[in-house]
């Protein structure tokens, strides 16, 4: 019951990282499309300025989660995508230093090349994220030890693709759609017209990625065992058709809602598809990891989830109260600023 209780927090981390950072990387790939001159490009800035490192806090709690519940999964999933999450750790460091010095940059040509570093470390994580989760849930070659029998092309395969495509849509539509929601005038009818076009792309490729779903995973076995987990991908379509809605009456915020409670949902449908395997092996069903063969001792756990319930809320108090301050629409006093 605790290590279920575990991969239900587990889940939840991950996909309440993916609904937050995913505006801000969204952003930082549309940018360049998005924003036509300094006075664009400092509304985009400051769009996602107070945000994005509180975001990736959520990052490091699933992460830490990962390795404090799950140790076993840890451990196996970091040298079997060890290539994949360094090119996400270098492209974070990458974003992290673009945005830093982005604004303070000076010149055409500085200016053009941190946009475009913003623009690479920004695209990056999601896609290769998309990458990683779609080989958990489709299973990856591991044997009884945990020991990896592929290379990083092996993870390149073309379900695991869409599922980064998949990713990467989800964040792009999240990431105009907070334009629309912090802007007004000329950019905010960009990033409008942009999230139209975003997510028409976004319908087409969930459909494709959850027909793949029944063919390369055991993902809906959970659910036809248990029809009422049904509800999961029933509010993300749901989620999804209501972004649609709210966007063409122009209701950014609610858009913007209705995207997290799909990109939530999107990633809960794949997670609790799993159980209770953590990381399915494509060599042998008997090598998979298991909320019970991967968990940490009872004792941990309990000690765990009594530090969780402590900071968790802090947490998602500070993150409020950010979210609150900064509130509103970008001030025009703001991006005028030298």
């Amino acid at each position: 019951m605790l290590e279920t209780a575990w991969f239900l927090i587990w889940g939840v981390l991950w996909a309440v990282y993916f609904m937050l950072d995913g505006f801000d990387l969204g952003l930082g790939v549309l940018q360049p499309f998005l924003a036509k001159d300094d006075r664009d490009r400092k509304a985009v800035y400051l769009t996602m300025g107070p945000f994005w490192d509180g975001n990736e806090v959520w990052l490091v709690a699933a992460g830490g989660i990962t390795f404090a519940a799950f140790p076993v999964l840890y451990a196996v999933m970091f040298s079997s995508f060890y290539s994949i999450l360094m090119l996400i750790l270098f492209a974070l460091i990458l974003r992290a230093v673009s945005i830093e010095l982005g604004e303070e940059a000076k010149g055409a040509v500085w200016k053009s090349v941190w946009r475009g570093c913003l623009a690479l470390g920004s695209l990056l994580p999601p896609f290769l994220f998309g990458i990683m989760f779609a080989n958990i849930f489709r299973g990856i070659p591991i044997d009884g030890s945990g020991i990896y029998h592929g290379t990083l092309v092996t993870l390149l395969n073309p379900y695991a693709l869409v599922g980064g495509l998949l990713f990467l849509l989800m964040f792009l539509l999240h990431g105009a759609l907070w334009l629309a929601v912090k802007t007004d005038g000329p950019l905010q009818g960009r990033a409008a017209r942009m999230a139209s076009r975003i997510w028409l792309a976004l319908v087409f490729t969930a459909a494709m990625f959850l027909i793949l779903c029944a063919f390369q995973t055991e993902l809906f076995a959970i659910y036809l065992d248990r029809p009422v987990l049904l509800a999961i991908p029933l509010v993300a379509v749901a989620a999804l058709l209501i972004t649609r809605i709210w966007i063409g009456r122009a209701e950014w915020f609610k858009a913007w809602w209705a995207s997290s409670a799909s990109i939530f949902s999107i990633v809960m449908f794949g997670v609790v598809g799993l159980y209770p395997l953590l990381l399915p092996s494509s060599l042998d069903n008997v090598f998979s990891l298991t909320v019970h063969n991967s968990a940490s001792s009872p004792l941990a756990l309990k000690i765990t989830l009594g530090v969780v319930l402590v900071f968790i809320p802090i947490i998602v108090t500070y993150q409020g109260w950010v979210y609150r301050f900064f509130g509103g629409k970008v001030d025009e006093w703001a991006y005028d600023k030298p």
